[in-house]
């Protein structure tokens, strides 16, 4: 089928479930579980489109040709695509490939049991940009866990979006019909919201409130979070452009390319003119924020900040410290720190602004929320047990101060500390 010709917009959901993931006989991932969860959403809202969707649901396969062939049908879709996939991730030992395991998937047989990795993003990369989401819920095991450190990813397709966590080996049981909670925390944000949020709005929701065990991969990473260019997709912008009306629940970053936050600020009078490397374009047009996001683009990440940090100096000059104005630009200065990876900054930042607002009218209002759920999900990116206990001890004292705050979060947040206060072993950081 030709992708790009005027074919009427229909869309695909394609949910895999492949093997469960063991360890010492109890379940750590269910994906059956999972599966069984996300097929009861309805497919308009698992996708984020109005358009006729079909869902095809793959549940206890043991044929990887079987898995290629719906991926290949679901590839050929001529609207939006979402695959979702959990399960667990093995690896050939022999030729140090990554492969989804399936039932009955062996480790003496996993080149035929098992579906290769590229495969995945094989049948996707002949889909427009912009058209495909990739939502993964995995846990790997011993052969394809030194695998995923090497590489600190796990790539699919340039084209597509891709949201998910993936477990390492050994992490506490789940129980075996239990939904993972980077899955259940998905599903829950999408019913408790009155309007959809983006994809990236919905994976740092879940991603910072499933209690991940310490040192579990969240995808995209923050390499690949800069890497991405061009503009955003038609579909992502429209939810974007109708959420702002209401107010966005979340702000590490904005579901699109273009990452930088866009809800309008007054216009400084004049622009400062003492603007380290200030651009004579930007001055007149009174806006800096799309030069400033643009260097952060291009990986000038310390010319940025410094922007940054100098227009904020001057909104509270002008505005005040707490003002709306002065607010809005140390949330850009948080964002501007996740983009370039520095996700102590990048927390610390967002629990600062929190305080400020939790200061001023309304408290604990949206904004303070979503102020603390940019610290959460920034936190949930640490890999380094120093960083994540000295962090994570200010991040607890921050969401207790929140009386709006969904009393789970909180007691995640706990559990996720204890857990690294217990761990003695440091992990490096992954950027």
């Amino acid at each position: 089928m030709d992708l790009n010709g005027p074919g009427p917009q229909r869309g695909h959901v394609l949910l895999i479930a492949g093997d469960v993931a063991v360890r010492r006989r109890a379940v750590q991932l269910a994906p059956s579980a999972n599966l069984a969860a996300l097929a009861m959403v309805p497919a308009s809202v698992l996708l984020g489109s109005e358009v006729p969707t079909d869902t095809v649901c793959l549940d206890g396969t043991r044929d990887p040709n079987t898995v290629l062939a719906r991926l290949r049908s679901a590839a050929a879709a001529p609207g939006p695509l979402l695959v979702y996939l959990s399960g667990r991730l093995t690896a050939d030992r022999r030729g140090r490939r990554l492969y989804f395991a399936l039932a009955g998937t062996t480790a003496s047989a996993v080149r035929y049991t098992a579906v290769p990795w590229e495969w995945l993003g094989g049948e996707l990369r002949r889909r427009p940009a912009g058209l495909t989401t990739v939502l993964l819920d995995l846990a790997a095991d011993r052969d394809a866990w030194p695998l995923l450190q090497e590489s600190g990813s796990l790539p699919v397709s340039p084209g597509a979006q891709v949201y998910g966590v993936v477990c390492p080996p050994g992490f506490a049981a789940g129980g075996a019909g239990a939904v993972s909670g980077y899955t259940r925390q998905w599903i829950d944000q999408l019913r408790r919201s009155p309007v959809r949020p983006s994809d990236v709005q919905l994976h740092a929701l879940a991603a910072g409130a499933a209690g991940l065990p310490p040192g579990a991969l969240v995808l995209p990473t923050a390499r690949e979070l800069g890497m991405r260019t061009g503009p955003v997709p038609q579909q992502q912008q429209q939810q974007h452009d109708h959420h702002h009306q209401q107010q966005q629940s979340l702000r590490p970053a904005d579901g699109g390319p273009q990452e930088h936050p866009t809800r309008p600020v007054p216009r400084p009078v004049p622009a400062p003119d003492a603007v380290p490397g200030g651009d004579p374009a930007v001055a007149s047009d009174g806006d800096p924020r799309p030069y400033i996001h643009a260097l952060a683009s291009s990986g000038r990440h310390g010319e940025a900040a410094l922007l940054a940090r100098a227009w904020e100096e001057y909104v509270r000059g002008v505005y005040g410290v707490s003002s709306a104005q002065a607010m809005e630009w140390a949330e850009i200065r948080a964002d501007l720190a996740r983009m370039a990876g520095d996700f102590v900054l990048a927390a610390r930042l967002w629990m600062g602004a929190c305080r400020v607002r939790l200061a001023g009218p309304g408290g604990g209002g949206p904004e303070a929320l979503a102020a603390a759920a940019g610290a959460v999900y920034c936190w949930t990116r640490l890999a380094e047990r120093a960083a994540v206990v000295e962090v994570g001890v200010e991040l607890v004292a921050v969401l207790r101060a929140l009386p709006g705050l969904d009393p789970r979060y909180l007691e995640l947040a706990r559990a996720r500390l204890s857990a690294w206060e217990e761990s003695g072993l440091p992990r490096p950081a992954r950027t």
